[in-house]
Formats: C-alpha cells, structure tokens, sequence
C-alpha cells in the first residue's frame, strides 16, 4: 500500500505537501485563478526544479480537465488560436535551452516581466484602454513566446496568459473556460518534450500523479462553488492580486 500511494518513496511530509499542491490546482482551475502559483516554489524546495516541472504538469492537466466539466461551453476558441502558435515557438525555445539556461536568472525575468505587464494591465484597467493591447500584435507575440518559455522550463506561465485573457475583458465564466481548453492543449502538447528529451515525467511520478487525483476533484469542486460568491469587478482585482503575488514568490523559488 506504501508504494502505491507513495512510489518515489518521499517522507510523507513531501507527499502531504504534493497532495496540497494538488488541491490548489484544484482550486485555481475551477475557478480561483493562480492559487496554484504557489505550488511552483513548494514542489522545487522539495523534489528540485526539473524534477517539480515533470510531477506538476499531469496535476495541471487533471485540473485543466476538472476545469472543462464546469466550463467547457464557455471557452472562445477564437482566443486560443491566436495566441497558441506564438507559445509553441515559446516551448521550442525553452526545449533546447531549458538545460543550458541558469534558473535563477530566468525565474528573475519571467518575475519581473508579470509584474510588468501587470503595471500596464491596470493601468489599462482603471483608464478603460484594455483592449488597444489585445489588438497589438506584437502584445499577443510577446505574451506567447514569453508564456510558452515559461510553461515549459517551469510550469510558470499562468500568469503570463490570464493577464492576456484578462486584457480581452473578457466576463468571468469566458475567462475560465478559454483558459481551461488553451492550458490544457498546451500541458498535452508539453507531455512529450518532458517524456522524451528532459525525462522528467516517468511511470512513477505518474502514478503519484494519479493518487493526487481526489485531491485536485476535492479543490476543483471547492473553487466551483467559491467563485459564484466572488463579484465580476472584484474577482479581476482579486486575480491581479493573486498574479503579482506569485510573480513575487518566483524570486524566492
């Protein structure tokens, strides 16, 4: 029974910190956008960075599908094709350098870049301007590629793409469910990239993995019935919030 719940053979210290991360995941996409930011520097304090990335992504892409039985008639596709080429070339790049690049110096970047775009997201914000960044090409480019970077060395893009989403103004219900099919073709599209070149997902890992299901169905379900409570002006602040927060944390990592 220990192996089955716990094949890398961790304290249960790490696997009870695993099973929460998990719910956050949960939590964060059904409906309570970047809670589970804070997994990133959780999972790498205990498991180390590439090895975090690897164990992570199944749980975002369990937790993109929980997303989908909620949401799956809200999401504008429109949106995803837009932005999706520009991430893949995001991903390649970060493929290649992922074992060449020093972490911390990109954790640094990818920091201070959110919390760039979060200045320029509300200061749009308060002068009813969001819009004249989603139609600048150049936005959605450099929002791809630097999001695509991002989700592939560590998982860290979320940010990056919910202010994207946010900057289209979309309403509450639209936002989850265009972020829930974007991320989840994007986490599939990753799946053999950390299989076959960093292997950094393995039957082990992915058998944690599935264990950590209850939990994330546990979070998924929570965040669902939370966010109905949480006004349309407010659920915007509350998400810049919770974004700047966690481009702050990644310094920390």
């Amino acid at each position: 029974m220990q192996t089955f719940l716990n094949p890398l053979n961790t304290s249960w210290s790490i696997w009870a910190i695993t099973l929460l991360c998990a719910f956050l995941t949960g939590l964060s996409k059904s409906g309570l956008k970047g809670i589970s930011m804070v997994s990133i520097p959780l999972l790498a304090t205990v498991y180390g960075g590439k090895a975090s990335v690897g164990i992570l992504l199944p749980i975002l892409i369990f937790g993109d599908l929980m997303a989908l039985v909620f949401y799956h008639r809200s999401g504008q596709i429109k949106h995803i094709i837009k932005l999706f080429p520009w991430a893949v070339i995001g991903i390649g790049t970060a493929v290649i350098t992922g074992n060449l690049i020093n972490d911390k110096q990109f954790r640094y970047t990818i920091a201070i870049s959110i919390l760039v775009c979060i200045v320029i997201l509300v200061y749009n914000e308060i002068k009813g301007k969001s819009k004249q960044l989603t139609n600048n090409p150049a936005f959605s480019a450099g929002m791809g590629i630097t999001g695509g970077f991002a989700t592939m060395i560590g998982n860290a893009a979320g940010p990056i793409f919910n202010l994207y989403l946010l900057s289209m103004r979309l309403p509450k219900n639209n936002f989850i469910g265009t972020g829930a099919w974007f991320f989840l073709t994007l986490n599939l599209f990753k799946v053999p990239f950390h299989i076959f070149s960093w292997q950094s997902i393995s039957w082990q890992t992915f058998q944690l993995d599935l264990v950590m299901i209850p939990a994330i169905v546990t979070g998924a379900f929570i965040g669902r019935y939370a966010v109905k409570f949480i006004p349309e002006k407010g659920y915007r602040y509350f998400v810049f919030t919770i974004i700047s927060i966690s481009a702050i944390v990644l310094f920390f990592k």
